[in-house]
């Protein structure tokens, strides 16, 4: 009977662990291990490009991908975990319940937007955080022309001065011009609690975020939280009022819901502590990777973000150590010391940064030319392939060179 590897999600650290885990499968030549994935649709969506227009193309298929390399594809959305009997129930394309087995499981389930329960950010706001919410969004903007000339109408709020918002941001005003007319008197205001313009992004990026938004017309209110939201706009927690149609929600990410059904420590985002080999603690057969793990990136205090460049790496080192694990070979153990971003400041270009302190390395045209090439090359699946995907899934490859 084969072992059968169970990996719950197909986004970067879900795929990224099927294909890492087939690859250390063949190079041992067995064929009693299964590996197979989980997830609702056969695509990775390509979340980090949300915030663009056209968010319908922003997923790319994964079943040929799957199929050539021998990865077993499940469609269904996971409901339940249950650790000692080891499955996992889920919901098929019909509707029905479902349950399936694993010997090893690696849940890479991913993260989500943490809305506060206190705001009717549901009912009023949108976001970016999954593919349907960006079309939401998208198809409200194209609405916008048939609404009535206002200031409202022509006004985004986007809540939240991070990465997310402030990328959001700064691609509205093309996008606005585009639905509007150029001539349309647009006005794009981030809202964040921070004290200085991108705040949150460090010190050294900031002075770009800034100077990038001075010449966009993205305003700041800083210091400041959204207190509430209605049809008509927002309220602050100064109490100024803001009339706007469109309301972008871009604050707090939290990991999925299934790591509760882990006996183990997780953090403040709800991901679970694992070993160097992305073990979960206290678990012998369940691994987690990508947005689902708290997991040290270095040795010197820094662990892995929310992001599609640590998701690729923990996928590859997650489905190779799982494998591992089977197969009874050394593991190779997590380790990505090198951290750089690469944020999209829309007309103005794009900064990129490298090291945990962000030094500004590449501005405007050229940062905008390496942020065109990371997402439409880099973060995407390799080809449908095996040997050419398999040798992509190697986990000493490094995600940034």
């Amino acid at each position: 009977m084969k072992q059968h590897i169970l990996v719950i999600g197909a986004g970067f650290g879900g795929m990224w662990t099927a294909l890492s885990a087939t690859r250390l499968v063949d190079i041992h030549n067995r064929d009693n291990i299964q590996v197979s994935v989980l997830a609702p649709q056969a695509e990775l969506r390509v979340r980090p490009r949300f915030y663009e227009p056209n968010a319908h193309h922003l997923a790319a298929p994964l079943g040929e991908l799957f199929d050539v390399v021998g990865v077993n594809f499940i469609k269904g959305a996971a409901n339940t975990i249950d650790v000692q009997a080891k499955t996992v129930g889920y919901t098929d394309a019909a509707g029905a319940e479902q349950v399936v087995h694993f010997d090893k499981l690696v849940l890479a389930s991913g993260s989500g937007l943490a809305q506060p329960d206190t705001l009717s950010v549901t009912q009023h706001a949108f976001d970016v955080d999954q593919i349907e919410a960006a079309i939401r969004l998208e198809t409200h903007l194209k609405a916008l022309a048939t609404q009535p000339e206002s200031q409202a109408r022509n006004t985004v709020v986007v809540a939240g001065g991070g990465f997310t918002g402030i990328e959001t941001a700064t691609e509205m005003p093309a996008r606005l011009r585009a639905i509007l007319g150029e001539q349309a008197d647009i006005k794009v205001i981030i809202v964040d609690r921070g004290q200085k313009v991108g705040a949150a992004m460090g010190e050294a990026i900031s002075v770009s975020i800034a100077q990038a938004c001075t010449e966009l017309g993205v305003e700041w209110r800083l210091g400041v939280s959204v207190q509430s939201i209605d049809a008509n706009g927002v309220t602050l927690s100064d109490g100024q009022h803001i009339d706007a149609k469109t309301v972008i929600w871009t604050t707090g990410v939290r990991a999925s819901s299934l790591t509760e059904q882990i006996p183990a420590e997780r953090d403040r985002q709800g991901r679970l502590h694992v070993d160097a080999n992305l073990k979960v603690i206290g678990q012998d057969d369940i691994f987690a990777t990508g947005d689902v793990a708290y997991a040290a990136s270095d040795e010197i205090g820094n662990f892995a973000l929310m992001t599609c460049q640590h998701a690729i790496s923990l996928g590859r080192h997650a489905g190779n150590n799982v494998a591992a694990q089977i197969l009874g070979v050394d593991p190779t153990p997590y380790s990505q010391p090198k951290y750089v971003t690469c944020l999209d400041l829309g007309a103005w270009g794009a900064v990129y940064t490298e090291g945990w302190d962000r030094q500004v390395k590449l501005v405007k045209e050229e940062g905008k030319a390496l942020k065109t090439q990371i997402n439409t090359q880099w973060i995407y699946p390799p080809a449908a392939d095996r040997v050419s995907a398999l040798a992509a899934a190697d986990p000493m490859i490094p995600v940034v060179a």
